[in-house]
């Protein structure tokens, strides 16, 4: 499974990030830059510059190479960062995908077997986590939801990324959590899909075959233009780098994008399911 409505939960800073933070900052300020100015310099918003001075965010490669370059840290915080280790809550298959996904340009998901953990609720999330087996203890739980609810500040914080979603109609009619949970769930996801960047797309039940019925698909795109794919089983997750398997994968997203309800018409269907 791979977050929660952006909320109170948040990563406990690690002594690494930490030290991090506090080498950036003190380059940064040696530099003359203060958060704001050295934002469109290396391609970062000053709140992300923020978070990662305060070590509430993993600094992703390409930020650590752009601080390196500019602020002319002779190697330091590349040093640094090259010993940090990720925050508790992801598993170790999902990390370098959740890198990526920092740095993506366009992020397609399809998925049908649970809501994307970027669209999760808190009140959804936490329902899965209290029913993992082997269960989790509290410190656990809490560090998944924090680690979920720190990813899903990429669709807020990188409004220039195109998301694209296409979630099965029965993932809303399981009603995990409960009636109210999935209301909750319903109007934030209704939320998310007003924003610009955000489109979300219904397969409905009624569609009795579609491009996707092999399993869930997530496919992403680089700065560089690079695409890449990732599969995730119950235990592990394959990144996938092949162009081959990306072109079919691509090509079956595409198809599904037609084969779905349009973005008008998968927000009528949410709104009639949730009761409006």
């Amino acid at each position: 499974m791979s977050s929660s409505t952006p909320g109170s939960i948040e990563p406990e800073p690690t002594d690494g990030l930490k030290a991090f933070g506090a080498a950036l900052k003190s380059f940064r300020k040696r530099a003359g830059y203060t958060q704001e100015s050295l934002g469109p310099e290396i391609g970062y918003s000053a709140h992300f510059i923020a978070s990662v001075e305060q070590g509430r965010r993993f600094p992703p490669p390409r930020f650590v190479d752009q601080v390196e370059l500019t602020l002319d840290a002779f190697g330091t915080l590349r040093l640094i960062a090259n010993q940090l280790s990720r925050q508790k809550g992801l598993a170790s298959w999902f990390r370098r995908w959740a890198d990526l996904e920092q740095e993506a340009l366009s992020l397609y998901t399809y998925e049908c077997r649970l809501i994307p953990g970027l669209l999760q609720t808190e009140a959804y999330a936490r329902t899965l986590f209290a029913d993992q087996l082997p269960p989790l203890s509290d410190e656990k739980l809490e560090a998944q939801l924090a680690a979920r609810n720190e990813r899903q500040k990429l669709l807020t914080e990188r409004p220039n990324t195109a998301y694209s979603f296409i979630l099965e109609e029965h993932l809303f009619l399981r009603n995990i959590g409960g009636a109210e949970v999935t209301r909750e769930l319903i109007n934030h996801v209704l939320q998310l899909a007003e924003r610009r960047n955000i489109e979300v797309q219904i397969m409905p039940l009624a569609r009795g075959s579609h491009a996707g019925l092999h399993g869930p698909i997530r496919l992403l795109e680089t700065r560089d233009n690079t695409w890449f794919a990732y599969n995730e089983g119950q235990e592990s997750g394959l990144l996938i780098t092949d162009t081959k398997v990306i072109s079919v994968l691509q090509m079956r997203y595409a198809r599904m994008r037609s084969q779905a309800l349009t973005p008008e018409d998968s927000v009528s269907l949410l709104e009639r399911m949730r009761g409006a």
